[in-house]
């Protein structure tokens, strides 16, 4: 037999061996465990966060909008 045939049917069979074993491997995380939590909560808040308000992300905007245009307008002078 050559060299390079027997090489190239020992990779074909380590590639067929890795292959086997990930997907052994892969069919033994196939179960989800079973965890069973209940969990009650009674906590009603109703406050409202500043930054959940669409009015100060507008206003934000805005500003920003102005900040950029002021910084890329430069001088405005070419001496």
């Amino acid at each position: 037999m050559n060299t390079t045939l027997l090489t190239r049917k020992l990779e074909r069979f380590g590639i067929l061996i890795l292959t086997f074993f990930f997907s052994a491997l892969a069919f033994a995380q196939e179960t989800t465990p079973s965890v069973d939590v209940t969990t009650t909560s009674s906590k009603t808040t109703t406050t409202e966060q500043w930054f959940t308000n669409p009015i100060y992300w507008v206003i934000g905007a805005l500003i920003f909008i102005v900040i950029i245009a002021i910084v890329a307008r430069g001088n405005g002078r070419k001496d």
